[in-house]
């Protein structure tokens, strides 16, 4: 590092890119193996593997699997690596002279208007909007010292998640009691209840999806135009303390190669053990019992958000330590590529996607069950790895990070090398 200006030397500056980009990578191949599900559809199918019909072993089992290498991990790992690199995008276009904050907050307002656009023409699940809202709210702790960021990070992380489980606790406990057969008549009734609504709520959704896409996008917006600010107001407990946590590993040195190995290694064996440890502590729970709906909800929104996290972390340390190995091999090559064109790759996959699952397409939403969406999350994986490289031996940019990049800076930005 330079220590007139407190920017990297050129060297750190490819260690940087290069570990952004292979974690970015590793990130958005593993989103694809828990997005699979809301694909595959209908949402409720998020939740448990016996929704919104009774699924067999081996979809209990794949479902498994998913949960404990994939869920929440993956995302928390992509949503710290946006928060690096919202500083990463200011310390550049600041090293040109440019005013980083004014051309973060234009280039957060177009990821904003890319995430509804994202949600109203082709999947209810986008994160995007999210990212933009969030990473507007993070803008303002940019000067924050890193240790003092990473501390209120993980508070605030922490105290949202494990407040909203508790509060959840009574719902879990009577949908306990009514599973068991011990529950009183009026909460048998409440719970039944429940369960006739979400039920119909499916029905009304898989008519919507398996509608035409001018149909569903007509729907989003008259029956749901404020879904993506709603959802983003819902997540923004994770989202937000997720970018600071980024922002302080990334002013820390995390993802420069600064952090010693025994370091890293330490966090990457303590992150995944001790996160797996306690989603496989879970497991143990909820799978005997068949992953019931509001046990499951409450787990996946707040209840194992904190293993979540640290297998993430342990993910991340874990990658950074292989990187002198990984990088210069063609898989360690092809995970940098698909990074580098990380958002033309999530757009990318939910228009395949969309096109094997939604009534626009193959119209197979509802009826490819938990054990056979692995072939399907292959194939997503192949085309990522397989069509990223070349495009990227040819350009400098993924297509739709060139046209952001673009509309960011406020003209047309070289495009072929």
């Amino acid at each position: 590092m330079d220590a007139a200006t407190g920017l990297l030397s050129p060297a750190g500056e490819r260690q940087r890119l290069a570990s952004l980009d292979l974690l970015r990578g590793l990130a958005v191949l593993g989103i694809l193996a828990i997005n699979i599900g809301g694909f595959a559809g209908p949402i409720a199918a998020t939740l448990s593997p016996n929704q919104p019909v009774a699924g067999t072993l081996a979809d209990e089992a794949a479902w498994a699997l998913a949960l404990v290498v994939f869920e929440g991990k993956m995302r928390a790992l992509f949503t710290l690596l946006f928060g690096a690199s919202l500083l990463l995008f200011m310390d550049r276009a600041e090293s040109r002279g440019r005013n980083g904050e004014r051309l973060q907050f234009r280039r957060l307002g177009w990821l904003a208007v890319a995430g509804y656009l994202h949600y109203l023409l082709l999947w209810w699940g986008d994160i995007l909007f999210t990212y933009a809202l969030a990473g507007l709210s993070a803008l303002a702790f940019r000067q924050a010292p890193p240790r003092a960021l990473a501390t209120a990070a993980l508070v605030l992380f922490a105290g949202w998640h494990l407040t909203l489980a508790a509060a959840m606790v009574p719902q879990v406990a009577r949908e306990d009691r009514v599973l068991a057969g011990q529950a009183r008549p009026g909460e048998a009734a409440a719970y039944a209840a429940d369960r006739a609504e979400a039920e119909a709520k499916t029905t009304r959704e898989l008519a919507r999806d398996r509608a035409g896409l001018a149909a569903q996008a007509a729907a989003k917006w008259h029956e749901a135009p404020g879904e993506p600010i709603e959802a983003a107001l819902t997540c923004m407990g994770e989202t937000l303390p997720l970018m600071l946590l980024g922002m302080a590993l990334y002013r820390g040195g995390f993802f420069s190669g600064r952090w010693p190995r025994p370091a890293l290694r330490r966090l990457a064996i303590g992150g995944i053990a001790t996160g797996g440890a306690l989603t496989i502590g879970f497991l143990a729970c909820a799978w005997p019992r068949h992953f019931p709906p509001d046990l499951m909800q409450a787990a996946l929104a707040y209840g194992l958000a904190v293993p979540h996290l640290l297998m993430a972390l342990g993910y991340g340390a874990a990658l950074l330590l292989a990187l002198p190995a990984l990088a210069p091999t063609s898989l360690g090559q092809r995970l940098i590529a698909a990074g580098r064109m990380a958002f033309t790759n999530y757009i990318a996959m939910s228009l395949v996607m969309g096109l094997v699952f939604q009534g626009w397409g193959l119209d197979l939403i509802g009826t490819v069950p938990e054990r056979w969406q692995g072939p399907f999350v292959a194939l997503g994986w192949a085309l990522m790895l397989g069509w990223s490289k070349p495009w990227l031996a040819r350009f400098r940019h993924g297509p739709l990070e060139w046209l952001w990049r673009s509309a960011t800076w406020g003209r047309i930005q070289p495009l072929r090398r």
